[in-house]
């Protein structure tokens, strides 16, 4: 075996036998499922806290229009007043009192809610919502106008967007769909080349400080020991990603069928049928053929939203997620590579991480940009610049990108991959054996030219 694969190697299994990777690589996938599953237990979750409220309604109208709900219940009380339940709002079993004002037809914009503890957001969203609703019947009444009429003349426009292939053949799309793909794609290439490109830059740093680095030298080439180590993490980071993929899924599966195997499927087809806008149309939830197809079949926007997602370029996106996740971690590793080399602990860092941090910063703030004109110059020189196209061109991908500028976005990060592991060798190789003196960039350029 090379010394480049014996470093690998070594780097390789040294990391994944650590207690932080074995945990953290079992934690997150947790983590990332109880985010999946966590609105799906929401939506079964009832409140056994019954909330009574006492209406004191001034225009005798509104009050009784308040519906009640498995947690509050409204209750209309004659012939009393505020000064009635101060100080015995407790004892007298009420949550709160509203206090509807006689003119809230007219100039009066408040209602007005008392307790004794803070209300919650609900309780409030609720009473202003109906209140609005039963003026709003009130003053079409009063106006003469037809409320049947009104409500038949309003329409919901739902933009559902279509792709013309070269042929003329007509594939469902989703703007949406693709916004979040780009979003989680970039978001997931900044994460994981900061993160492990930050593990090079420890090793390295660690090395120098136990003085292995001496021993280890005396062996192979210094430009060995660097594409060594970079390689070694990469396929940690590989492997943990690979992890993290295939766990979520079994969690949040195994997950879903235990929470839901007692369920009623029509009461559980009713309750996806409200809340189909908030929930993850492609997770969703394990159903038989039959309910899935009846699903789909009573909501449109599911439907839509499974036919664009088979008609992404998902095989492209995957594709292209692993290569520039390696291009980028490849690039920024050996930058990563070179601040590790110059400094002799981790708190003299600092003065360096501003060349490296920066360029993946602005490729966040680019790609929301991006995400919005995924054709615009913006967008296109930044996928272009090495430096911030992993992020950006990964954001662009979900909405299709030209084959030729994916070939010269990823010529040039290859390139500029290999330049800077040229400039990174250099450095790295006077860098590692310098103990005690503080580097500097003039010092950095220094050992260029050595």
């Amino acid at each position: 075996m090379s010394k480049i694969g014996l470093i690998l190697t070594r780097e390789y299994t040294t990391r994944v036998k650590k207690k932080s990777f074995i945990l953290m690589t079992f934690l997150s996938p947790l983590l990332f499922a109880a985010l999946m599953l966590g609105p799906v237990i929401m939506m079964q979750m009832d409140t056994d806290d019954l909330k009574k409220i006492a209406i004191i309604d001034d225009t005798k109208t509104f009050g009784k229009l308040l519906p009640d709900t498995k947690s509050l219940k409204f209750e209309i009380v004659e012939g009393k007043n505020l000064d009635n339940f101060k100080g015995k709002l407790e004892e007298s079993g009420y949550y709160a009192v509203l206090v509807i004002p006689n003119n809230i037809t007219n100039k009066q914009e408040n209602v007005f809610l008392y307790s004794d503890k803070q209300s919650s957001l609900d309780v409030n969203e609720h009473i202003s919502r109906n209140l609005e609703k039963a003026i709003e019947k009130e003053k079409l009444k009063a106006n003469g106008i037809d409320e049947d009429l009104l409500a038949k003349s309003k329409k919901n426009i739902n933009v559902r967007t279509k792709k013309w292939n070269k042929d003329g053949e007509v594939k469902e799309s989703s703007t949406e769909l693709a916004s979040g793909i780009s979003y989680a794609s970039g978001f997931l290439i900044y994460m994981f080349i900061f993160m492990y490109g930050v593990q090079v830059m420890r090793g390295v740093i660690e090395e120098k400080a136990n003085r292995i680095i001496e021993v280890i030298i005396s062996s192979v080439k210094p430009f060995q020991l660097m594409l060594g180590k970079i390689l070694g993490i990469a396929c940690v980071g590989l492997t943990q990603f690979l992890a993290w993929v295939i766990l979520t899924g079994l969690i949040a599966m195994g997950g879903q069928f235990l929470l839901l195997k007692d369920k009623n499927p029509e009461e559980l087809q009713k309750n996806l049928t409200e809340n189909v806008m908030d929930a993850n149309p492609v997770s969703g939830v394990i159903q038989t053929q039959p309910e899935a197809a009846s699903l789909i079949k009573d909501n449109p926007l599911l439907g839509d939203a499974l036919a664009a997602l088979g008609n992404l370029p998902l095989g492209q996106v995957i594709g292209m997620f692993l290569f520039y996740f390696l291009g980028g971690y490849l690039l920024y590793s050996a930058m990563f590579a070179i601040i590790g080399s110059a400094v002799d602990n981790e708190t003299d860092t600092q003065q360096f991480m501003a060349p490296v941090t920066i360029p993946l910063i602005l490729g966040i703030f680019v790609m929301m940009s991006v995400i919005k004109s995924p054709e615009g110059a913006l967008a296109f020189w930044f996928s272009m610049i090495p430096f911030t196209s992993p992020i950006v061109m990964m954001a662009r991908i979900p909405f299709g990108v030209p084959v030729w500028q994916l070939a010269l976005s990823a010529t040039l990060l290859v390139a500029t991959f290999l330049a800077m592991t040229w400039f990174a060798a250099k450095i790295y190789r006077t860098g590692i054996l310098m103990y005690g003196k503080k580097a500097s960039y003039k010092e950095l350029w220094k050992w260029i030219k050595y």
